[in-house]
């Protein structure tokens, strides 16, 4: 384990933006992890825990502690009953590279989740989704790292709190926790689920697809919406869909009878912004220098030219205050947004 001073976080997020981190360390093991834990205590710094940075925005300031890196890796199956498995893995790996290995030793549970950019890590703590899955669907359980008694533990699935893209390790409480292994439950038997309009209108000729067949729609899907995070600077989909009274709901659908809206409860209904962004508002491909809504999809915020975190942060400002005019409801970032 090497600590490192004075570190570009440009290089550690996909939206290649950020500033410094005054401590940066790569950890490969549990023993590191407490050792960097250790060292940050000592300097008197807090420590942050990133993986591959594809939901982080670092703040042109920098950080002023230590920056963990990830990278405990490890992936184990244990067969269950009724062709069901488990399936525990480090936090380090990166997501989509466990997918495709679970779809080829013929499991489905993950395979809506193709193609997102990230470590299995971020998974629990953001509720990551897509195409109708969310890993709270999917997930047994999670081991973490309780930094208030100085453990490890696992926490089940009901403990974690999950919500829409939340979970308990983004709260105050929640903090404590450092994830280190995630374990998801998969199945041999189970239907992939193709009930998303997307996915539903690519197999309306083929109702039962297997989960091989699902990955490679989800791959293609999101190669037509989304830019190549190798490529543009970006974080998938910058905001989350925003969830409001059903009143309210009802009051825009008057307006907009096309808005896709989804109930979440009996009280509350979730919103598409890609629609409102797109359609209600006419954003789609929306530009102010070198930071965009991307022109297939835009729900994807794109940095193209070396914006700073301040200037991406302005132009966020600029389309929540858009979609608040336009239709008074309040947008919030689905992106970690890190200093000031």
């Amino acid at each position: 384990m090497h600590i490192e001073e004075y570190v570009s976080l440009r290089d550690y997020t996909t939206l290649k933006t950020g500033g410094v981190a005054r401590y940066f360390v790569s950890v490969t093991t549990r023993g590191e992890l407490l050792a960097a834990l250790a060292f940050a205590a000592e300097h008197q710094v807090t420590a942050l825990v990133i993986g591959e940075g594809s939901n982080l925005l670092v703040a042109d300031s920098g950080y002023p502690g230590l920056i963990v890196k990830m990278g405990i890796m490890g992936r184990e199956y244990q067969s269950l009953s009724d062709g069901q498995a488990a399936l525990m893995v480090g936090a380090g790996e990166e997501l989509d590279a466990v997918i495709a290995d679970s779809v080829a030793h013929g499991y489905s549970g993950l395979e809506n989740l193709s193609a997102i950019p990230g470590t299995v890590g971020a998974t629990p703590v953001q509720n990551v989704g897509a195409y109708g899955v969310e890993v709270k669907d999917i997930i047994l359980q999670v081991e973490v790292y309780d930094t208030k008694v100085n453990e490890f533990k696992f926490l089940q699935n009901k403990e974690c709190g999950f919500g829409y893209r939340d979970s308990i390790f983004k709260s105050e409480e929640g903090k404590r926790y450092i994830v280190v292994a995630v374990q998801f439950t998969l199945s041999m038997t189970a239907q992939s689920k193709i009930s998303y309009r997307d996915l539903a209108l690519y197999f309306a000729d083929a109702p039962t697809p297997s989960a091989a067949a699902v990955r490679d729609a989800v791959m293609k899907i999101r190669e037509a919406k989304f830019p190549d995070w190798r490529v543009l600077g970006t974080a998938g989909s910058f905001f989350k869909n925003p969830i409001i009274k059903a009143s309210e709901a009802a009051r825009l659908k008057e307006m907009y009878p096309d808005l896709p809206t989804y109930l979440t409860s009996e009280s509350e209904v979730k919103l598409s912004l890609g629609y409102v962004l797109d359609k209600i508002c006419n954003l789609k491909g929306y530009r102010q220098g070198a930071v965009g809504l991307y022109e297939a999809q835009a729900l994807v915020l794109v940095n193209y030219d070396g914006a700073s975190a301040s200037e991406i942060l302005a132009f966020v400002e600029k389309v929540r205050m858009i979609v608040r005019e336009k239709t008074a409801i309040e947008i919030e970032p689905e992106v970690c947004i890190v200093g000031k």
